[in-house]
């Protein structure tokens, strides 16, 4: 079983992102309740992305945001900051067994080197893997979703994500009217064989269950704007709002 990955555009956390939080907190709930254990629902916030600001803000937004959609949807959490800033950290114990057992990990944005330089290769990030594939679900928005590409763009160039979701490079913030000079900028530094998933602020796609053997994954775009996906340089856009599914095709790690 593999949990759900839901890719955000950002401007997470704001007023108008609550259908996208209510999305995630659906899908956990559904998960704890086939445990039938009876205990709330357990998200981790992990501001790694913001290590060289105020991960400790990013993390309180977090947390905040999730507990009044919560509220608001009658759901029982318990909403942590998991507070994964470097390498060091990256090993802390406490912090991995916090995300082993998370139902929902959701990695707010930030600067887009930071989260695959210090989870790559790290006990935090085998803990969210391994959570992921127990059926978790695993959040990124903005630099967050942009990490768990297969290429992610940083200031001093294109590194590779983190494989979560393969073939992709995530592009958030993305407007309409700026869509052509996006995928100029793209044209420029993606490798080749690679497709652009663009996403709005406040604006998330929710991969659906996976079919073995299937040639596609459909994405539920779930939000206030629009979802955009380039299958490769010279093709068509596909445009999807809220309550669309983009089909996307499998690409073999």
């Amino acid at each position: 079983m593999t949990g759900p990955v839901a890719l955000h555009g950002g401007g997470e956390f704001r007023a108008g992102d609550e259908p996208f939080l209510a999305a995630l907190l659906e899908l956990a709930a559904a998960r704890v309740e086939q445990g039938a254990d009876g205990r709330p629902i357990r998200i981790a916030i992990v501001p790694t992305a913001a290590a060289r600001g105020r991960p400790d803000l990013s993390a309180a937004e977090g947390v905040a945001a999730f507990e009044r959609v919560a509220a608001d949807g009658s759901f029982d959490v318990d909403v942590r900051s998991v507070a994964v800033v470097d390498r060091a950290t990256a090993t802390d114990r406490g912090l991995v067994e916090r995300l082993a057992e998370a139902d929902v990990i959701h990695f707010p944005g930030g600067d887009p080197d930071l989260i695959p330089m210090i989870m790559h290769g790290s006990p935090a990030w085998a803990a969210v893997t391994n959570a992921l594939a127990a059926g978790a679900i695993l959040a990124g928005a903005s630099a967050g979703a942009m990490a768990f590409g297969s290429w992610t763009w940083t200031p001093g160039g294109g590194i590779a994500g983190l494989m979560i979701v393969h073939g992709i490079v995530v592009v958030p913030h993305v407007k309409p009217a700026t869509w052509e000079t996006t995928i100029e900028r793209f044209r420029a530094w993606a490798p080749p064989g690679l497709g652009a998933l663009g996403l709005a602020e406040q604006t998330g796609a929710i991969r659906q269950p996976v079919i073995p053997g299937g040639a596609t994954i459909g994405w539920r775009v779930v939000g206030l704007g629009e979802a955009r996906w380039l299958p490769a340089l010279g093709d068509e856009t596909v445009v999807g709002r809220s309550g669309d599914v983009i089909e996307i095709p499998v690409i073999p790690l």
